[in-house]
Order: structure tokens, then C-alpha cells, then sequence
């Protein structure tokens, strides 16, 4: 199980490193604004927020990434970070898009899962 942890941990990361280029450097571009479902008035409206957002994507992603090169030791680091995004998509589920679920939630709380059987 510890393999398999160690890679939804991984992909983890990767999609917050993601999500922190979708709204930190194409938030008014076709891509992000197709994929947050945005209008260009709102995406030039809002570009500074999605960027404090994105950046804050990077910090997940970051000690995700921290508790990868740590380990063993760092799995209570991944735990952790794990357990900040399951919390994160959570609130964003509830108070924006029930999609969040699925994109971080999910990910996380199957990260969680199999930290705890490895």
C-alpha cells in the first residue's frame, strides 16, 4: 500500500501545482476561464483573488511535496497537507461547486486512506 500512497500523494501535488498555474497565469485566459466556468468580465475582475488562491495551491502542493522527499519520516507531514486539502475541498464544495469533491476531496481522502494502511 505504501507505493500506492506514495503515488495518490503524488498526483495530489500535481493537481494543486496545477490549479495554482490555472489561477495564478491563465485565470482571463480560454482555459482557466472555460474551466472555473468565468466570464472575462469576472476573470478581470477577480485576477488578483485567483492568484492569492493559486498561490495558496502552491503552499499545498509544496508540503506535499516537502513529505514525499521526507519520507518515511514525512508521512506525517503528507497526512498533514492531506488532511488540509480534504478540508479546503470540502468548504470549496460547500460554499462554490460541488465539483471540488470530486477534483480534491476525493483525491485526498483516498490519500489519507491508503497512508493509513501502509
Amino acid at each position: 500500500m505504501s507505493t500506492a500512497a506514495t503515488v495518490v500523494v503524488g498526483l495530489v501535488a500535481l493537481i494543486h501545482l496545477y490549479i495554482l498555474v490555472l489561477e495564478m497565469f491563465l485565470w482571463e485566459k480560454p482555459l482557466g476561464m472555460r474551466t472555473f466556468r468565468t466570464a472575462p468580465e469576472f476573470a478581470a475582475k477577480t485576477k488578483v483573488l485567483a492568484a492569492n488562491q493559486g498561490l495558496y495551491n502552491g503552499f499545498l502542493a509544496a508540503g506535499l511535496l516537502w513529505g514525499l522527499v521526507q519520507a518515511p519520516s514525512g508521512h506525517q507531514i503528507q497526512v498533514f497537507f492531506l488532511l488540509c486539502v480534504l478540508v479546503a475541498g470540502l468548504y470549496g464544495a460547500a460554499t462554490v461547486n460541488k465539483r471540488i469533491l470530486v477534483v480534491q476531496s476525493a483525491p485526498a481522502l483516498l490519500g489519507l486512506l491508503l497512508r493509513a494502511l501502509g
